[in-house]
């Protein structure tokens, strides 16, 4: 899928909530935040951080696109186009 995609699909999940999208710095917070529950995933399986054995199995794929939603949302709000913005990245 083009990121070009993704964003159009985001942008018409996020257009059928009456609240539409939160504001950028809220947003900031919920990628920050879903970055953490990465973070955690990785140490549980790398790290010297083991779970308890009364803890959930995370799922590192699923954080690691919850992540991408939150910055596919962030660009959507900046009328950034991702596919540029890689290109741009990629050229560096």
């Amino acid at each position: 899928m083009e990121l070009k995609t993704l964003q159009k699909e985001v942008d018409e999940y996020i257009g059928q909530f009456k609240e539409g999208y939160f504001p950028p710095l809220v947003n900031l917070a919920r990628l920050t935040e879903e970055v953490g529950e990465l973070a955690r995933e990785l140490n549980h399986l790398y790290g010297p951080k083991k779970k308890k054995s009364d803890e959930a199995e995370g799922d590192v794929a699923l954080e690691l696109a919850d992540i991408l939603f939150v910055l596919v949302i962030l660009a959507n709000q900046m009328d950034i186009d991702l596919d540029e913005a890689v290109r741009r990245t990629l050229r560096k």
